[in-house]
């Protein structure tokens, strides 16, 4: 039972991260605002670099591209509370029934994945050349958090066997 509850406990604590991250860009919309106009405009890569052809300027695909992260955040943070809910329900029963409880964590780990690495890492730090900058360049935390994410999902996904009574 300690393991399951560990990997409970450990969607939980990946939802509160997205709900954090999320709630921080909602509430402190300025600043996490201009990160994106920053990254997008290519404002702040090296002068002269010839990826600049890609840069977005326009402040309507910054708002779009904006709210677009925030809504992956959320929904990384929704689908890690069903991933607990459904490991909870399941915490009693088979081993069977606990490991297919899994599922929404591998799917919820999926989005986080895609907001992380494919949007900051991918997206932002490659297309956008997001690396060239000092001031903007979210690359580090983007790793932290979908390694995390990733080294949870291993050790939830570790197969669990029926309860001893």
């Amino acid at each position: 039972m300690t393991s399951r509850l560990s990997k409970i406990i450990m969607c939980l604590c990946l939802a509160i991260f997205a709900f954090l991250v999320a709630f921080g860009n909602i509430t402190d919309y300025g600043s996490n605002f201009a990160f994106v106009q920053h990254v997008l405009s290519m404002d702040t890569t090296f002068p002269g670099n010839a990826l600049m052809y890609r840069s977005i300027t326009n402040p309507a695909l910054w708002t779009a591209g904006y709210w677009l992260i925030i809504a992956g955040e959320a929904l990384t943070c929704v689908l890690f509370l069903i991933a607990a809910w459904n490991l909870w329900s399941a915490r009693n029963g088979s081993g069977a029934a606990f490991n297919k409880a899994k599922n929404f964590a591998i799917v919820a780990t999926t989005m986080g994945f895609l907001v992380w690495y494919f949007g900051f890492m991918a997206i932002g730090g490659e297309w956008f050349a997001m690396w060239q900058s000092k001031t903007w360049n979210g690359q580090e935390a983007a790793f932290k958090f979908y390694m995390t994410m990733l080294v949870v999902l291993i050790y939830v996904m570790q197969p669990d066997h029926d309860l001893a009574d």
